[in-house]
This record gives C-alpha cells, structure tokens and sequence, in this order.
C-alpha cells in the first residue's frame, strides 16, 4: 500500500511542494496515453488512495473526485496516437507526463514520478512501482485513468464496434476481433503490432536511414 513516507522526506529536506506524476494507457492499442500530476495537501488526507490498478472502477470515480476537490494542485494531459507513432510510448509517456506538470503553471518544486524521469529542470525522483508505494503517485496514477477510461467510453461511441467502453482500447479478444473483420481506425497506434499486422495496406514507416536530401525527394526524372 502507498504511504506519505515519500513526500515527508522531501518535505524535510526541504521542498514545499511535491506533485506525484503517472501515467495511464502505455499498453492500449487504441487513443492517446494519458498523464496526470497530482500536489496532495498534506493537512486534508484523502482515505483509500492505491494503485489504480488495484482499484475498482467506482471506487476510482470516487476517489478521483476527491483529489480534485482536496489537492493543492492537479492536471491531466495526454499525448495522441499520432505522437505515440512517431516517437514510441515511452516518450509520448514523458511527454504527456511533461504536459501534465507544465499545467501546474509553478506550483511544485519537487517530481515524485513512477518509474523514469521527464524533460523538466524541476528535481525529480524516480520510483519503481512508485503508485504502490507513494500517495501523490497514486493519487495522479487514479486522475490519469479516470480521464482515459472516460475519453474511451465517448470514443466508443464513435467506434462502438470496438467495444472500446468495455476493453478501454487493450489487446482483448473482442477488441482484436474487431480489429480483424473492420481493420484499425485513425486512432488506432499503428506502432504496436496488433495493430499494424491487421490493416489492409502496407503502413509507412518513414524514410530510410539515412534520409533522402529534400531536393532528391522533389527531383524530376
């Protein structure tokens, strides 16, 4: 179970502020990954924070209200599959995680992140398993999912033949059913291979290495 044991450490060695970061979707196949960062004030506790993994959906919708209503500060972002295909999960992660921060506008001074670190000037410190072990962490890790798995539930009216609503864009067996009798959408992640393995035409992958000059990609014959 996450515990505050973190934060008061920073706050020891003296940092005021320390917003808890994580991320949620790395593994779906369908949408954007989302990101949420989290600075819990540390006079109005909030009961039941965990793993949103380890988390019933309700108790998530439950808890997720409660943060927004009792941190200092919070923010959700995200990074789209287009980003995810150009530049792999784990930076389109960072960067929804970046996003997140930036939208905290000043008001952290110190990163509890779950497992890597972001492009921020800010001190951070890494946690492996960090949304088991920290409440920021956590807390952020239930503000991410609750977000996407609600985004999800709107794109699966779009989509409703993906059962998005219900799988919430991961590899399950209807999901990939439905990806082998209609092919993916545009905002399927081409980059993962399930994907990539059951649409019709061939997908570009970008250019060789090394890449072709401009004037070669425009020269006449």
């Amino acid at each position: 179970m996450p515990t505050s044991r973190y934060e008061r450490n920073l706050r020891r060695a003296g940092f005021g502020a320390i917003a808890g970061v994580d991320e949620a979707g790395r593994g779906a196949l369908f949408g954007p990954v989302f990101a949420a960062a989290v600075v819990l004030d540390p006079e109005r506790q909030i009961r039941g924070l965990d793993d949103s993994k380890a988390l019933e959906p309700e108790r998530r919708e439950a808890l997720s209200e409660r943060i927004r209503e009792r941190a200092c500060a919070w923010a959700v972002a995200a990074a789209d599959a287009y980003e995810i295909d150009r530049w792999n999960i784990l930076q389109a992660s960072r960067l929804a995680m970046l996003r997140a921060v930036e939208q905290l506008a000043g008001r952290c001074d110190h990163l509890l992140i779950d497992a890597i670190r972001i492009d921020s000037p800010l001190p951070q410190t890494p946690l492996i398993h960090g949304d088991a072990l920290s409440f920021s962490i956590a807390a952020a890790s239930i503000l991410a999912k609750v977000a996407r798995d609600r985004a999800l539930v709107e794109w699966g009216r779009v989509f409703p033949q993906y059962r998005l609503a219900s799988n919430k864009g991961y590899s399950t067996p209807d999901h990939i059913e439905a990806l082998d009798r209609y092919g993916p959408t545009m905002l399927h992640r081409f980059s993962f291979e399930p994907v990539r393995n059951r649409h019709p035409f061939e997908v570009w992958t970008g250019y060789p290495e090394p890449a072709p000059a401009q004037g070669e990609l425009f020269a006449c014959p």
